[in-house]
Formats: C-alpha cells, sequence, structure tokens
C-alpha cells in the first residue's frame, strides 16, 4: 500500500476540491479515458459534471497524495426496492502520472467494503473493451457479463465495445471503516 495516498469520502465539493477533480477529469480524458467525455473537455463542462454528481445514493471518494488529488470513484446505489442489494461502481480514474502506485486498488477496495457494509451484495460496471481497467476488474473478481460492440465513441471517431462486469459479495464485519478515512 502507497503510505503517501489517502482516500477520503467527500461529502461536499469546496471550490478547492472541485478545481481539482475538474483538472483531474480533464486530465484523464485527454490522456484517451472512457468515461463518458470527448476532448477537448473545457473546465466548465468538467465542473458542471461534478456539480452534478452529488446526490441521493451517490458516495465519491478522492485519493490525496500530498494534498492533491490523484485519483476518484463513486459508488452509486440502486433506489429502486427490486435493487437494494445492488450498486454501481463508476468513474474509478486514476491521473496518469500517478497510475501504478495501486491507487485504484486502494479506490476499489474503499468503494466495494462501502457496498459491502451498506448491504450491497451484488456490484455492476463497465468499461471499455480493450482498456487496462479489464485486467484490474477481473483480477479482483469481477466476472464479464458480456461486451456490447459500438457502444461508445473514441476520442478518434470510432465506436467501441464495452464490457459490463458484476461481482458477488459478502456483507463485512460491522468493524470495517466505509469512509476511506
Amino acid at each position: 500500500m502507497n503510505q503517501n495516498i489517502t482516500i477520503s469520502l467527500l461529502e461536499e465539493l469546496q471550490p478547492e476540491i472541485l478545481q481539482q477533480l475538474s483538472k483531474l477529469l480533464i486530465d484523464v480524458v485527454e490522456d484517451g479515458a472512457s468515461i463518458g467525455f470527448l476532448p477537448p473537455l473545457t473546465i466548465e463542462d468538467a465542473s458542471a459534471y461534478w456539480r452534478g454528481v452529488h446526490g441521493p445514493g451517490v458516495l465519491l471518494w478522492a485519493a490525496f497524495e500530498r494534498g492533491t488529488i490523484v485519483g476518484t470513484v463513486q459508488l452509486h446505489s440502486v433506489s429502486k426496492p427490486n435493487g437494494a442489494h445492488r450498486a454501481e461502481i463508476a468513474k474509478l480514474m486514476v491521473h496518469p502520472q500517478h497510475r501504478r502506485k495501486g491507487i485504484a486498488g486502494m479506490l476499489m477496495d474503499t468503494a466495494e467494503q462501502a457496498a459491502a457494509a451498506n448491504g450491497r451484495t451484488l456490484l455492476v460496471l463497465d468499461t471499455r473493451e480493450g482498456d487496462p481497467s479489464n485486467l484490474l476488474y477481473q483480477s479482483r473478481g469481477f466476472v464479464k457479463a458480456g461486451i456490447i460492440p459500438e457502444y461508445a465513441i473514441s476520442h478518434n471517431g470510432s465506436k467501441t465495445g464495452t464490457v459490463f462486469y458484476y461481482k458477488h459479495q459478502k456483507k463485512p464485519s460491522p468493524a470495517v471503516n466505509v469512509t476511506g478515512k
């Protein structure tokens, strides 16, 4: 585990945090990440996205290295009665200059533990076909449910497939820290 990284639940977006989140989003999109946006992404559009993230059933964590946000992940709990056992892992991103430090794993650990602590025993997520993230999710026990071809448009205009994954998990013992603090 990287001693310089701390994971914190973001319960409100102060201006400095919003600015850092927006910069992170712009940088990962510019690097080619398929997270719903295409370059060039403006600071206004990135900020608008982050302002709209917080809401009922959504938890947002950030990975900090020496006070700077270097990664994020979200957990979206299903609010429908027939989905009270389910949550989606969304927008896992790590700044390109901070990859290969275990940050994505730390963020996933936090989201998975929080999901289990909240009774969410089925996790789902999706990612672009062929991206390195597929290896991360598979190594964590996520099972490929299927691929939808030509699901998203890439920065170069080509259409790419998206892989959908799921994972069943057990509820943790009461001692699990779900805030990431």
